[in-house]
Protein backbone atom coordinates (compact mmCIF):
# COMPACT_ATOMS: atom_id res chain seq x y z
CA UNK A 1 0.00 0.00 0.00
CA UNK A 2 1.00 3.78 -0.66
CA UNK A 3 0.70 4.29 3.01
CA UNK A 4 3.18 1.56 4.29
CA UNK A 5 5.57 2.19 0.97
CA UNK A 6 5.98 5.78 2.43
CA UNK A 7 6.02 4.61 6.24
CA UNK A 8 8.96 2.64 5.09
CA UNK A 9 10.84 5.39 3.02
CA UNK A 10 10.23 7.48 6.01
CA UNK A 11 11.84 4.47 8.24
CA UNK A 12 14.70 4.03 6.11
CA UNK A 13 15.60 7.66 5.44
CA UNK A 14 15.84 7.80 9.39
CA UNK A 15 13.43 11.00 9.14
CA UNK A 16 10.64 9.62 11.73
CA UNK A 17 10.99 6.71 14.48
CA UNK A 18 8.74 3.63 14.30
CA UNK A 19 6.96 4.81 17.25
CA UNK A 20 5.85 7.91 15.66
CA UNK A 21 4.62 5.92 12.81
CA UNK A 22 2.57 3.46 14.41
CA UNK A 23 0.78 6.98 16.05
CA UNK A 24 0.22 8.81 12.65
CA UNK A 25 -1.42 5.06 11.17
CA UNK A 26 -3.60 5.39 14.07
CA UNK A 27 -4.26 9.35 13.09
CA UNK A 28 -4.49 8.38 9.91
CA UNK A 29 -7.65 6.16 10.30
CA UNK A 30 -9.30 8.27 12.12
CA UNK A 31 -9.01 11.58 10.05
CA UNK A 32 -8.75 9.59 6.35
CA UNK A 33 -6.04 12.00 5.38
CA UNK A 34 -2.83 11.28 4.04
CA UNK A 35 -0.24 9.57 5.83
CA UNK A 36 2.51 12.48 4.65
CA UNK A 37 -0.43 15.15 5.83
CA UNK A 38 -0.82 13.37 9.05
CA UNK A 39 3.15 13.41 9.99
CA UNK A 40 3.43 17.24 8.91
CA UNK A 41 0.23 17.30 10.84
CA UNK A 42 1.51 15.89 14.11
CA UNK A 43 4.82 17.72 14.17
CA UNK A 44 7.05 14.64 13.18
CA UNK A 45 8.26 15.84 9.90
CA UNK A 46 8.02 18.93 8.13
CA UNK A 47 7.06 19.13 4.61
CA UNK A 48 10.38 20.05 3.37
CA UNK A 49 12.07 16.80 4.76
CA UNK A 50 9.51 14.92 3.37
CA UNK A 51 9.92 15.90 0.28
CA UNK A 52 13.46 15.72 0.64
CA UNK A 53 13.30 12.57 1.15
CA UNK A 54 10.82 11.52 -1.42
CA UNK A 55 13.29 12.84 -3.96
CA UNK A 56 15.98 11.10 -3.09
CA UNK A 57 14.19 7.68 -2.56
CA UNK A 58 12.34 7.92 -5.98
CA UNK A 59 14.71 10.32 -8.06
CA UNK A 60 12.26 12.81 -8.45
CA UNK A 61 13.25 16.49 -8.94
CA UNK A 62 11.66 19.39 -6.40
CA UNK A 63 11.01 22.56 -7.93
CA UNK A 64 10.06 26.01 -6.93
CA UNK A 65 6.75 26.92 -8.71
CA UNK A 66 6.90 30.55 -7.41
CA UNK A 67 10.01 30.57 -9.83
CA UNK A 68 8.14 27.99 -12.71
CA UNK A 69 6.47 29.59 -15.71
CA UNK A 70 3.91 27.49 -16.36
CA UNK A 71 2.78 26.81 -20.04
CA UNK A 72 -0.92 27.64 -20.89
CA UNK A 73 -1.61 24.53 -22.96
CA UNK A 74 -0.92 22.43 -19.66
CA UNK A 75 -3.58 24.34 -17.77
CA UNK A 76 -5.92 23.99 -20.54
CA UNK A 77 -5.78 20.41 -21.42
CA UNK A 78 -5.99 19.53 -17.13
CA UNK A 79 -9.25 21.70 -15.49
CA UNK A 80 -9.48 23.19 -12.68
CA UNK A 81 -11.91 20.68 -10.80
CA UNK A 82 -8.98 17.85 -11.07
CA UNK A 83 -6.34 19.91 -10.14
CA UNK A 84 -8.08 21.59 -6.88
CA UNK A 85 -9.57 17.90 -6.50
CA UNK A 86 -5.75 16.28 -6.10
CA UNK A 87 -4.05 19.04 -4.82
CA UNK A 88 -1.73 19.26 -8.15
CA UNK A 89 -0.16 21.35 -10.54
CA UNK A 90 -0.07 20.90 -14.63
CA UNK A 91 3.25 23.21 -15.50
CA UNK A 92 4.15 22.10 -18.91
CA UNK A 93 2.55 19.51 -21.87
CA UNK A 94 5.13 17.77 -24.57
CA UNK A 95 2.72 16.26 -26.70
CA UNK A 96 0.48 13.21 -24.31
CA UNK A 97 2.98 14.01 -21.37
CA UNK A 98 2.09 16.60 -18.91
CA UNK A 99 4.47 17.46 -15.99
CA UNK A 100 2.37 17.15 -12.95
CA UNK A 101 3.54 18.90 -9.84
CA UNK A 102 2.56 17.11 -6.53
CA UNK A 103 3.37 17.03 -3.03
CA UNK A 104 2.60 12.99 -2.48
CA UNK A 105 3.78 11.36 -5.12
CA UNK A 106 3.02 8.00 -3.83
CA UNK A 107 -1.07 8.27 -5.21
CA UNK A 108 -1.96 6.54 -8.27
CA UNK A 109 -5.15 7.91 -8.13
CA UNK A 110 -4.67 11.37 -9.70
CA UNK A 111 -2.09 9.72 -12.26
CA UNK A 112 -4.77 7.02 -13.50
CA UNK A 113 -7.24 9.62 -13.85
CA UNK A 114 -5.58 11.62 -15.62
CA UNK A 115 -4.99 9.11 -18.26
CA UNK A 116 -8.31 7.22 -18.06
CA UNK A 117 -10.44 10.88 -18.44
CA UNK A 118 -7.64 13.09 -20.36
CA UNK A 119 -5.70 10.79 -22.48
CA UNK A 120 -2.54 12.60 -20.93
CA UNK A 121 0.77 10.69 -19.46
CA UNK A 122 2.04 12.28 -16.00
CA UNK A 123 5.74 12.84 -15.51
CA UNK A 124 6.22 14.08 -11.69
CA UNK A 125 7.75 16.96 -9.99
CA UNK A 126 8.12 17.37 -6.66
CA UNK A 127 6.47 20.57 -4.49
CA UNK A 128 4.82 21.63 -1.23
CA UNK A 129 1.12 21.95 -0.99
CA UNK A 130 1.49 25.69 -0.12
CA UNK A 131 3.53 26.51 -3.12
CA UNK A 132 0.60 24.15 -5.61
CA UNK A 133 -2.11 25.95 -3.91
CA UNK A 134 -0.80 29.27 -4.51
CA UNK A 135 -0.57 28.31 -8.15
CA UNK A 136 -3.90 26.61 -8.49
CA UNK A 137 -4.84 30.42 -7.30
CA UNK A 138 -2.25 32.42 -9.67
CA UNK A 139 -3.08 30.58 -12.87
CA UNK A 140 -6.32 29.15 -12.89
CA UNK A 141 -7.66 32.44 -11.21
CA UNK A 142 -9.12 33.40 -7.95
CA UNK A 143 -11.63 31.55 -6.65
CA UNK A 144 -10.72 28.28 -8.67
CA UNK A 145 -10.76 26.16 -5.23
CA UNK A 146 -14.28 26.98 -4.58
CA UNK A 147 -14.95 26.71 -8.53
CA UNK A 148 -13.64 23.52 -8.30
CA UNK A 149 -15.22 22.09 -4.95
CA UNK A 150 -19.01 23.44 -6.78
CA UNK A 151 -17.95 21.22 -9.91
CA UNK A 152 -16.92 18.15 -8.28
CA UNK A 153 -19.96 18.89 -6.13
CA UNK A 154 -22.42 18.56 -9.11
CA UNK A 155 -20.23 17.14 -12.05
CA UNK A 156 -23.49 16.75 -14.18
CA UNK A 157 -25.38 19.25 -13.29
CA UNK A 158 -24.75 21.40 -16.94
CA UNK A 159 -25.86 24.88 -16.73
CA UNK A 160 -27.91 24.81 -13.33
CA UNK A 161 -25.93 27.30 -12.00
CA UNK A 162 -27.26 29.42 -14.49
CA UNK A 163 -30.68 28.99 -14.21
CA UNK A 164 -33.45 31.10 -16.51
CA UNK A 165 -35.10 33.92 -14.97
CA UNK A 166 -38.56 31.91 -14.34
CA UNK A 167 -36.85 30.30 -11.53
CA UNK A 168 -36.44 33.25 -9.05
CA UNK A 169 -36.70 30.63 -6.06
CA UNK A 170 -33.41 28.79 -7.39
CA UNK A 171 -31.52 31.97 -7.91
CA UNK A 172 -32.12 32.49 -4.63
CA UNK A 173 -31.26 29.02 -3.13
CA UNK A 174 -28.17 28.62 -5.34
CA UNK A 175 -26.88 32.78 -4.41
CA UNK A 176 -27.11 31.26 -0.58
CA UNK A 177 -25.17 28.49 -1.25
CA UNK A 178 -22.15 28.23 0.72
CA UNK A 179 -19.78 27.65 -1.72
CA UNK A 180 -21.13 30.81 -3.71
CA UNK A 181 -21.18 32.55 -0.54
CA UNK A 182 -17.37 31.53 -0.86
CA UNK A 183 -17.13 32.55 -4.20
CA UNK A 184 -17.77 35.87 -4.02
CA UNK A 185 -15.99 36.59 -0.52
CA UNK A 186 -12.82 35.30 -2.80
CA UNK A 187 -13.09 37.70 -5.13
CA UNK A 188 -13.81 40.81 -3.00
CA UNK A 189 -11.39 39.69 -0.02
CA UNK A 190 -8.77 39.54 -2.99
CA UNK A 191 -9.18 42.69 -4.24
CA UNK A 192 -9.24 44.18 -0.44
CA UNK A 193 -5.57 42.18 -0.25
CA UNK A 194 -4.65 44.16 -4.28
CA UNK A 195 -5.53 47.64 -3.05
CA UNK A 196 -8.56 47.14 -5.55
CA UNK A 197 -10.56 50.40 -5.38
CA UNK A 198 -13.37 48.56 -8.08
CA UNK A 199 -14.46 45.19 -9.20
CA UNK A 200 -15.84 44.80 -12.38
CA UNK A 201 -17.42 41.69 -13.12
CA UNK A 202 -18.09 42.17 -17.39
CA UNK A 203 -20.51 39.06 -19.09
CA UNK A 204 -19.42 38.13 -22.70
CA UNK A 205 -20.74 35.63 -24.93
CA UNK A 206 -18.10 32.99 -24.29
CA UNK A 207 -16.44 34.41 -20.79
CA UNK A 208 -16.99 36.21 -17.57
CA UNK A 209 -14.17 38.88 -17.09
CA UNK A 210 -13.24 39.94 -13.91
CA UNK A 211 -11.38 43.32 -13.33
CA UNK A 212 -9.75 45.55 -10.45
CA UNK A 213 -8.72 49.04 -11.01
CA UNK A 214 -5.79 49.46 -8.93
CA UNK A 215 -4.41 52.62 -8.52
CA UNK A 216 -6.61 53.72 -11.23
CA UNK A 217 -5.79 51.75 -13.81
CA UNK A 218 -7.85 48.21 -14.78
CA UNK A 219 -6.30 45.07 -14.49
CA UNK A 220 -7.54 42.08 -15.64
CA UNK A 221 -8.18 38.82 -12.97
CA UNK A 222 -7.29 35.35 -13.66
CA UNK A 223 -10.11 33.34 -13.15
CA UNK A 224 -11.33 30.05 -14.20
CA UNK A 225 -12.92 29.59 -17.62
CA UNK A 226 -15.60 27.35 -15.89
CA UNK A 227 -16.76 30.29 -13.51
CA UNK A 228 -18.69 31.56 -16.62
CA UNK A 229 -21.63 28.57 -15.58
CA UNK A 230 -21.35 30.55 -12.11
CA UNK A 231 -22.36 34.42 -13.23
CA UNK A 232 -25.93 34.38 -12.65
CA UNK A 233 -25.24 33.35 -9.10
CA UNK A 234 -22.86 35.83 -8.39
CA UNK A 235 -24.62 38.35 -9.37
CA UNK A 236 -27.86 36.83 -7.31
CA UNK A 237 -25.76 36.97 -4.29
CA UNK A 238 -24.41 40.38 -4.60
CA UNK A 239 -27.66 41.50 -5.19
CA UNK A 240 -28.83 39.38 -1.92
CA UNK A 241 -26.01 41.29 -0.19
CA UNK A 242 -26.73 44.75 -0.96
CA UNK A 243 -31.07 44.17 -0.47
CA UNK A 244 -31.60 44.76 -4.25
CA UNK A 245 -34.29 42.65 -6.50
CA UNK A 246 -32.84 39.39 -7.38
CA UNK A 247 -35.77 38.87 -10.14
CA UNK A 248 -34.90 42.47 -11.98
CA UNK A 249 -32.69 41.84 -14.45
CA UNK A 250 -34.00 44.68 -17.28
CA UNK A 251 -33.17 47.79 -15.14
CA UNK A 252 -30.07 49.15 -13.64
CA UNK A 253 -29.74 49.17 -9.74
CA UNK A 254 -27.96 50.49 -7.02
CA UNK A 255 -27.27 49.19 -3.28
CA UNK A 256 -25.08 49.36 -0.65
CA UNK A 257 -23.20 46.47 1.37
CA UNK A 258 -20.97 46.95 4.90
CA UNK A 259 -18.41 44.01 5.48
CA UNK A 260 -15.43 43.28 7.79
CA UNK A 261 -11.61 42.42 6.76
CA UNK A 262 -10.23 41.99 9.81
CA UNK A 263 -10.31 44.80 11.80
CA UNK A 264 -11.28 47.28 8.60
CA UNK A 265 -14.81 47.99 8.09
CA UNK A 266 -15.77 48.79 4.40
CA UNK A 267 -18.73 49.92 2.22
CA UNK A 268 -19.34 48.75 -1.28
CA UNK A 269 -21.30 50.71 -3.28
CA UNK A 270 -22.78 48.69 -5.91
CA UNK A 271 -23.83 49.29 -9.59
CA UNK A 272 -25.95 46.69 -11.58
CA UNK A 273 -26.43 47.42 -15.30
CA UNK A 274 -28.34 45.12 -17.89
CA UNK A 275 -25.89 44.50 -21.05
CA UNK A 276 -25.81 42.28 -23.91
CA UNK A 277 -25.12 39.39 -22.35
CA UNK A 278 -26.43 39.49 -18.78
CA UNK A 279 -26.01 41.65 -16.19
CA UNK A 280 -22.89 43.98 -15.48
CA UNK A 281 -21.64 44.57 -11.49
CA UNK A 282 -19.43 47.73 -10.32
CA UNK A 283 -18.40 47.24 -6.86
CA UNK A 284 -16.65 50.44 -5.65
CA UNK A 285 -14.61 49.39 -1.65
CA UNK A 286 -14.55 52.31 0.47
CA UNK A 287 -13.19 52.55 3.52
CA UNK A 288 -15.99 53.31 6.36
CA UNK A 289 -13.68 54.97 8.56
CA UNK A 290 -10.66 56.89 7.05
CA UNK A 291 -8.35 59.57 8.37
CA UNK A 292 -8.16 62.45 6.26
CA UNK A 293 -5.01 64.93 6.46
CA UNK A 294 -4.41 68.11 3.91
CA UNK A 295 -0.10 66.90 4.72
CA UNK A 296 -1.12 63.73 2.89
CA UNK A 297 -2.72 64.67 -0.22
CA UNK A 298 0.46 64.98 -1.65
CA UNK A 299 0.91 68.39 -2.19
CA UNK A 300 4.03 69.64 -2.62
CA UNK A 301 4.75 72.89 0.49
CA UNK A 302 3.66 76.10 -1.91
CA UNK A 303 0.50 74.50 -2.85
CA UNK A 304 -0.14 72.94 0.81
CA UNK A 305 0.42 76.63 2.29
CA UNK A 306 -1.54 78.23 -0.21
CA UNK A 307 -4.34 75.93 0.15
CA UNK A 308 -3.99 76.27 4.16
CA UNK A 309 -4.64 80.12 3.61
CA UNK A 310 -7.82 79.46 0.93
CA UNK A 311 -9.33 77.30 4.06
CA UNK A 312 -8.77 79.91 6.21
CA UNK A 313 -11.01 82.27 4.99
CA UNK A 314 -14.38 83.28 6.68
CA UNK A 315 -16.56 82.87 3.48
CA UNK A 316 -15.97 82.10 -0.66
CA UNK A 317 -16.32 78.99 -2.45
CA UNK A 318 -13.49 77.03 -3.25
CA UNK A 319 -14.09 74.50 -6.61
CA UNK A 320 -11.83 71.43 -6.56
CA UNK A 321 -11.95 70.30 -10.50
CA UNK A 322 -11.19 67.49 -12.25
CA UNK A 323 -12.52 64.21 -13.90
CA UNK A 324 -14.53 61.28 -12.16
CA UNK A 325 -11.77 59.35 -10.17
CA UNK A 326 -9.41 62.48 -9.74
CA UNK A 327 -9.41 62.30 -5.66
CA UNK A 328 -11.78 65.06 -5.22
CA UNK A 329 -13.87 63.87 -2.54
CA UNK A 330 -10.22 63.33 -1.09
CA UNK A 331 -8.80 66.49 -1.29
CA UNK A 332 -12.69 67.78 0.04
CA UNK A 333 -12.99 65.68 2.92
CA UNK A 334 -8.99 66.38 3.52
CA UNK A 335 -10.16 70.69 4.04
CA UNK A 336 -13.67 69.58 5.81
CA UNK A 337 -11.04 67.81 8.71
CA UNK A 338 -8.93 70.40 9.35
CA UNK A 339 -11.82 72.66 9.92
CA UNK A 340 -13.65 69.87 12.14
CA UNK A 341 -13.66 71.75 15.39
CA UNK A 342 -16.23 72.27 18.19
CA UNK A 343 -16.80 75.88 17.30
CA UNK A 344 -17.95 75.44 13.77
CA UNK A 345 -20.98 73.74 12.28
CA UNK A 346 -20.05 71.92 9.19
CA UNK A 347 -23.03 70.26 6.83
CA UNK A 348 -22.58 68.76 3.46
CA UNK A 349 -24.75 67.28 0.74
CA UNK A 350 -24.09 64.48 -1.59
CA UNK A 351 -25.36 62.03 -4.01
CA UNK A 352 -24.11 59.40 -2.67
CA UNK A 353 -22.18 60.25 0.67
CA UNK A 354 -18.79 58.36 0.53
CA UNK A 355 -16.89 58.97 3.41
CA UNK A 356 -18.33 59.39 7.23
CA UNK A 357 -16.63 62.10 8.90
CA UNK A 358 -17.57 62.14 12.89
CA UNK A 359 -18.70 65.59 14.15
CA UNK A 360 -20.20 66.83 10.20
CA UNK A 361 -23.92 66.66 9.23
CA UNK A 362 -23.67 64.95 6.28
CA UNK A 363 -27.33 64.94 4.16
CA UNK A 364 -27.63 62.06 1.30
CA UNK A 365 -30.19 63.37 -1.41
CA UNK A 366 -32.96 61.08 -2.33
CA UNK A 367 -34.16 61.88 -5.86
CA UNK A 368 -36.28 59.49 -5.95
CA UNK A 369 -38.47 60.86 -3.14
CA UNK A 370 -38.32 63.91 -4.41
CA UNK A 371 -35.48 65.32 -2.40
CA UNK A 372 -32.63 66.79 -4.51
CA UNK A 373 -29.75 68.93 -4.18
CA UNK A 374 -31.66 72.07 -4.78
CA UNK A 375 -33.99 70.99 -2.15
CA UNK A 376 -31.11 70.19 0.38
CA UNK A 377 -28.99 73.61 -0.46
CA UNK A 378 -32.43 75.29 0.63
CA UNK A 379 -32.89 73.56 3.81
CA UNK A 380 -28.85 73.88 4.90
CA UNK A 381 -28.86 77.56 5.27
CA UNK A 382 -32.30 76.86 7.59
CA UNK A 383 -29.44 75.01 10.21
CA UNK A 384 -27.18 77.80 10.32
CA UNK A 385 -23.68 76.67 8.84
CA UNK A 386 -20.61 78.35 9.07
CA UNK A 387 -19.19 75.63 6.41
CA UNK A 388 -20.78 73.99 3.46
CA UNK A 389 -20.14 71.34 0.84
CA UNK A 390 -21.68 70.84 -2.11
CA UNK A 391 -20.93 67.31 -3.47
CA UNK A 392 -21.05 68.33 -7.26
CA UNK A 393 -22.34 71.42 -9.33
CA UNK A 394 -24.08 70.18 -12.11
CA UNK A 395 -25.88 73.24 -13.51
CA UNK A 396 -27.44 76.92 -13.52
CA UNK A 397 -29.17 76.74 -10.39
CA UNK A 398 -27.34 74.22 -9.07
CA UNK A 399 -24.19 76.84 -9.40
CA UNK A 400 -26.33 79.84 -8.87
CA UNK A 401 -27.63 78.68 -5.05
CA UNK A 402 -24.16 77.57 -4.20
CA UNK A 403 -22.05 80.48 -4.91
CA UNK A 404 -24.35 82.70 -3.34
CA UNK A 405 -24.44 80.93 -0.16
CA UNK A 406 -21.28 82.58 0.14
CA UNK A 407 -22.64 86.21 -0.35
CA UNK A 408 -24.21 85.36 3.10
CA UNK A 409 -20.73 84.67 4.60
CA UNK A 410 -20.66 81.24 4.71
CA UNK A 411 -17.32 78.90 3.25
CA UNK A 412 -18.26 76.74 0.82
CA UNK A 413 -16.72 73.92 -1.10
CA UNK A 414 -17.64 71.70 -4.14
CA UNK A 415 -16.56 70.13 -7.18
CA UNK A 416 -16.79 70.69 -11.26
CA UNK A 417 -15.63 68.45 -14.04
CA UNK A 418 -13.39 69.99 -15.62
CA UNK A 419 -9.96 69.38 -17.34
CA UNK A 420 -8.23 72.25 -15.82
CA UNK A 421 -8.55 75.38 -13.44
CA UNK A 422 -8.66 78.11 -16.22
CA UNK A 423 -11.51 76.29 -17.53
CA UNK A 424 -14.01 76.31 -14.50
CA UNK A 425 -14.19 79.98 -15.32
CA UNK A 426 -15.78 79.52 -18.67
CA UNK A 427 -17.98 76.49 -17.45
CA UNK A 428 -19.54 78.35 -15.28
CA UNK A 429 -19.98 81.42 -17.02
CA UNK A 430 -21.75 78.75 -19.77
CA UNK A 431 -23.89 77.84 -17.28
CA UNK A 432 -25.38 81.22 -16.84
CA UNK A 433 -23.66 82.69 -13.72
CA UNK A 434 -23.09 86.40 -13.96
CA UNK A 435 -18.86 87.53 -14.24
CA UNK A 436 -19.75 89.76 -10.78
CA UNK A 437 -20.94 86.95 -8.87
CA UNK A 438 -17.68 84.69 -9.67
CA UNK A 439 -15.63 87.28 -9.27
CA UNK A 440 -16.68 88.12 -5.77
CA UNK A 441 -17.33 84.47 -4.17
CA UNK A 442 -15.11 81.80 -5.42
CA UNK A 443 -11.38 82.28 -3.72
CA UNK A 444 -10.12 79.71 -5.43
CA UNK A 445 -10.39 76.36 -8.52
CA UNK A 446 -7.86 74.05 -7.36
CA UNK A 447 -7.57 71.11 -10.41
CA UNK A 448 -6.16 68.03 -9.85
CA UNK A 449 -5.51 64.88 -11.21
CA UNK A 450 -3.83 61.15 -9.71
CA UNK A 451 -0.79 59.89 -10.73
CA UNK A 452 0.78 56.45 -9.95
CA UNK A 453 3.71 56.11 -7.58
CA UNK A 454 7.08 54.64 -8.38
CA UNK A 455 6.87 51.10 -6.20
CA UNK A 456 9.66 51.78 -3.86
CA UNK A 457 10.53 47.86 -3.98
CA UNK A 458 11.75 47.81 -7.12
CA UNK A 459 12.34 51.19 -7.95
CA UNK A 460 15.55 52.26 -10.26
CA UNK A 461 17.44 54.40 -12.60
CA UNK A 462 15.74 54.62 -15.35
CA UNK A 463 18.48 54.81 -18.41
CA UNK A 464 16.04 54.35 -21.52
CA UNK A 465 15.83 57.73 -23.98
CA UNK A 466 12.82 59.85 -22.89
CA UNK A 467 10.00 59.85 -25.12
CA UNK A 468 9.59 62.86 -27.49
CA UNK A 469 7.19 64.74 -25.47
CA UNK A 470 8.93 64.70 -22.83
CA UNK A 471 11.81 66.09 -24.62
CA UNK A 472 10.26 68.91 -25.43
CA UNK A 473 9.89 70.11 -22.28
CA UNK A 474 12.24 72.65 -21.01
CA UNK A 475 13.32 71.44 -17.19
CA UNK A 476 14.10 67.63 -18.17
CA UNK A 477 14.64 66.32 -14.79
CA UNK A 478 18.47 64.84 -15.04
CA UNK A 479 17.83 61.72 -13.45
CA UNK A 480 14.35 59.72 -13.86
CA UNK A 481 13.47 56.77 -12.15
CA UNK A 482 11.30 53.70 -12.81
CA UNK A 483 9.80 50.57 -11.21
CA UNK A 484 10.85 47.53 -12.56
CA UNK A 485 7.91 45.46 -11.63
CA UNK A 486 7.76 42.82 -8.38
CA UNK A 487 5.62 41.29 -6.39
CA UNK A 488 4.42 43.43 -4.51
CA UNK A 489 3.05 46.01 -7.05
CA UNK A 490 2.21 43.01 -9.40
CA UNK A 491 4.89 43.59 -11.52
CA UNK A 492 3.32 47.46 -12.44
CA UNK A 493 6.31 48.79 -11.32
CA UNK A 494 3.50 51.35 -9.47
CA UNK A 495 2.48 51.24 -6.06
CA UNK A 496 -0.43 53.83 -4.52
CA UNK A 497 -1.00 57.14 -6.01
CA UNK A 498 -0.38 60.93 -4.99
CA UNK A 499 -2.14 64.07 -6.48
CA UNK A 500 -0.97 67.10 -9.23
CA UNK A 501 -2.09 70.11 -8.30
CA UNK A 502 -2.77 73.69 -10.20
CA UNK A 503 -4.42 76.24 -7.81
CA UNK A 504 -5.73 79.45 -9.83
CA UNK A 505 -6.56 81.62 -6.90
CA UNK A 506 -8.55 84.62 -8.07
CA UNK A 507 -6.58 88.02 -7.87
CA UNK A 508 -7.44 91.22 -9.04
CA UNK A 509 -5.51 90.52 -12.56
CA UNK A 510 -8.11 87.61 -12.84
CA UNK A 511 -10.92 89.17 -11.51
CA UNK A 512 -10.69 91.67 -14.45
CA UNK A 513 -10.48 89.38 -16.74
CA UNK A 514 -13.61 87.38 -15.63
CA UNK A 515 -15.84 90.24 -15.62
CA UNK A 516 -14.52 90.94 -19.56
CA UNK A 517 -15.58 86.80 -20.00
CA UNK A 518 -11.97 85.98 -21.47
CA UNK A 519 -11.55 82.70 -22.64
CA UNK A 520 -9.78 80.18 -20.53
CA UNK A 521 -6.83 80.65 -22.65
CA UNK A 522 -6.73 84.43 -21.87
CA UNK A 523 -6.91 83.92 -18.26
CA UNK A 524 -4.06 81.06 -18.64
CA UNK A 525 -1.54 83.09 -19.83
CA UNK A 526 -1.87 85.82 -17.83
CA UNK A 527 -1.51 83.41 -14.85
CA UNK A 528 1.98 82.11 -17.22
CA UNK A 529 3.29 85.71 -17.55
CA UNK A 530 3.59 85.59 -13.44
CA UNK A 531 5.02 82.59 -13.11
CA UNK A 532 2.45 80.10 -12.08
CA UNK A 533 2.96 76.82 -12.48
CA UNK A 534 0.35 74.25 -14.42
CA UNK A 535 -0.56 71.01 -13.54
CA UNK A 536 1.59 69.26 -16.24
CA UNK A 537 5.04 71.27 -14.21
CA UNK A 538 3.89 70.11 -10.79
CA UNK A 539 3.79 66.50 -12.82
CA UNK A 540 7.56 67.04 -13.68
CA UNK A 541 8.58 68.23 -10.29
CA UNK A 542 7.09 64.95 -8.72
CA UNK A 543 9.40 63.09 -11.70
CA UNK A 544 12.76 65.12 -10.64
CA UNK A 545 11.76 64.08 -7.12
CA UNK A 546 11.91 60.53 -8.26
CA UNK A 547 7.97 59.86 -7.32
CA UNK A 548 6.69 59.41 -11.06
CA UNK A 549 7.77 58.72 -14.36
CA UNK A 550 7.04 60.78 -17.45
CA UNK A 551 4.55 58.46 -18.99
CA UNK A 552 2.22 58.76 -15.93
CA UNK A 553 2.24 62.45 -16.16
CA UNK A 554 1.92 62.61 -19.88
CA UNK A 555 -0.51 60.12 -19.28
CA UNK A 556 -3.04 62.60 -17.04
CA UNK A 557 -2.19 65.92 -17.89
CA UNK A 558 -3.13 68.05 -21.18
CA UNK A 559 -0.27 69.93 -22.87
CA UNK A 560 0.67 73.24 -21.65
Amino acid sequence: MATRRLGEILLEKKLISGQALEHALLEQKKSGELLGRTLIRLGYISERQLLEGLADHLQIPIVSLKQFSVDQKALKQVPVRFAWHYRCMPLRLAGKVVTLAMSDPLQVRPIDDLKVHYGLEADIVLSTEAEIQDAIQRYYGVGADTVGEILEAAPSNGGALAPSSEEPTDIERMAEDASVIRLVNQLLLEAYRARASDVHIEPFRDALQIRYRIDGVLYDVPVPDEIRRFHQAIISRVKIMSGLDIVEKRLPQDGRIKVAVGSEELELRVSIMPSLYGENVVLRLLPIKMLFELEKLGMLPDDLKTLEQLIAKPHGVIFVTGPTGSGKTTTLYACLARLNTPDRKIITIENPIEYELKGLTQIPVAPKLGFTFMEGLRSMLRHDPDVMMVGEVRDQESADITIRMALTGHLVFSTLHTNDAAGSVTRLLDMGIEPYLISSTILAFIAQRLVRVICPDCKVVDAAPLAPPVQKQEKVPPKIYKGKGCEACRMSGYRGRIGLYETLVIDQAVRQLIMQKAPAETIKQQLLSKGWKTMRQDGWQRVAMGQTTPEEVLRVTMED
